[in-house]
């Protein structure tokens, strides 16, 4: 739902909500960030559940939210608010699931260097979220010389020891998903879709894309069930070899645990002055100019300074060599969005090991929103009770002056401005 008008307004290109049925305006502002919010959950929910996961408190909040949407419910704001930040509390159970059920099945993700182009032969694009899918496609490629490449938040797959085991997975292709109409002609062999990430595909390669799941676009081919992917398996063979592209390296797979690992380099680095502060700079990403921000932030980030990043919006600057700190690298790639969860893990462990709390550690967040798991991440995060976060490249458009004015009191989120204002802010923990 966006607003009851369209996904750009939403975005915060000029909608204000004027209330519907009669009702207060924040508390529909709250509704919709509520639905928003579950949006994110029951994807997050879905992905585990692929994979036997499941979590009753999750389920029955999804049911009680829902009802809370309803028109002739709830009109009290007081309760709204404290619904929508359970929601936050319940994403973060969500992603902790989620967690659980990747590294269960695939194990602890290592860090790793994956190449980023393609190389000659036969090739599969996978682009979306679902490791299930991605795993049944190479044992079911395994051996046929058909190379498998990850798009997208599917690059952490590298980083995952029962996945990176198969050799034909060979590398990354592209970025972002707003990228796909641009990058997907570009690869040539055919792509799988496992996740909602997918753009309206273009004539240059709709015969190529499939769907697999309940992912589904009109005019696509689906795949019914991923124990048989014989329909793309021939389409690449019939395709055949695509050219050698090599476009450097990309770094992923610092799972928490990874980072944790680091942990008494890091304390002893922040202790010493070797590292002056950590910013976590990342999210969904999006095609508005103003979110080059957030890869010139990065680029400004001091060489004294680690750089934590996840989900798509790393890809604005994933290619840079940022270098490293007495062996400690300076870009952590975290995974995906509900990586996120790694991230609360991070910030807690320093937290615990500098007996302060989360706020007072030298770390920033600036967090970039697009859809609805990035909405339920924000929640989490003010659910924790962290304050200073920036946000952008926009405000929500659901979100009525009277609800942002709430949660900025009590939270102090900011809207991102000028990348040189907000570095030198945040170096002083503004």
């Amino acid at each position: 739902m966006f607003c009851n008008q369209c996904e750009q307004t939403a975005q915060g290109t000029g909608c204000t909500i004027k209330g519907v049925c009669g009702k207060d305006p924040d508390i529909q502002s709250l509704q919709e960030t509520l639905l928003f919010a579950l949006k994110g959950i029951g994807a997050y929910s879905y992905h585990a559940r692929v994979m036997g996961e499941r979590d009753e408190e999750i389920d029955a909040f999804m049911h009680e939210a829902l009802f809370k949407t309803l028109t002739n419910v709830d009109f009290s704001i007081e309760d709204m608010i404290e619904t929508v930040l359970r929601a936050g509390k319940i994403n973060l159970k969500a992603m902790e699931m989620l967690d659980r059920a990747n590294t269960k099945n695939y194990g602890m993700p290592v860090p790793v260097k994956v190449p980023s182009g393609t190389i000659k032969g036969p090739g599969i694009l996978v682009t979306g979220h679902d490791f299930p899918d991605l795993e049944d496609l190479l044992k079911q490629t395994e051996g046929t010389g058909i190379n498998i490449y990850t798009h997208g938040e599917m690059l952490p797959a590298h980083g995952y020891p029962k996945l990176k085991k198969y050799k034909h997975l060979v590398g990354n292709w592209g970025s972002a998903w707003q990228k796909q109409k641009r990058e997907f002609p570009e690869f040539g062999g055919p792509i799988l879709a496992t996740s909602n990430c997918v753009q309206i595909p273009t004539d240059e390669y709709r015969d190529r894309l499939f769907t697999i799941g309940i992912t589904a676009i009109d005019g696509v081919q689906h795949i019914e069930s991923r124990k048989d992917m014989s329909s793309i398996i021939a389409k690449a063979r019939d395709i055949g070899d695509l050219p050698e592209r090599q476009k450097g390296f990309l770094t992923t797979g610092f799972h928490h645990t990874n980072v944790l690992a680091l942990a008494p380099k890091i304390i002893e680095a922040i202790k010493s002055g070797k590292i002056r502060h950590i910013f976590l700079i990342g999210g969904c990403d999006g095609a508005k100019a103003s979110r080059n921000y957030f890869n010139i932030l990065a680029e400004k980030v001091p060489k004294d300074c680690i750089i934590i990043t996840l989900a798509c919006g790393k890809y604005r600057f994933n290619d840079r060599d940022f270098g490293d700190i007495d062996g400690i690298p300076r870009l952590l790639d975290l995974g995906q969005c509900n990586n996120s969860f790694s991230a609360t893990q991070v910030a807690v462990a320093l937290a615990d090991a500098f007996k302060t709390d989360v706020n007072k550690l030298p770390l920033s967040l600036v967090v970039s929103w697009y859809e609805q798991k990035a909405v339920a991440i924000l929640l989490t995060l003010l659910s924790l009770g962290i304050r200073n976060i920036r946000l952008g490249p926009s405000p929500p458009a659901f979100l009525t002056p009277n609800v942002m004015k709430v949660i900025q009191d009590k939270y102090n989120l900011m809207m991102i401005g000028d990348p040189d204002e907000d570095l030198e802010a945040m170096l002083h923990n503004r």
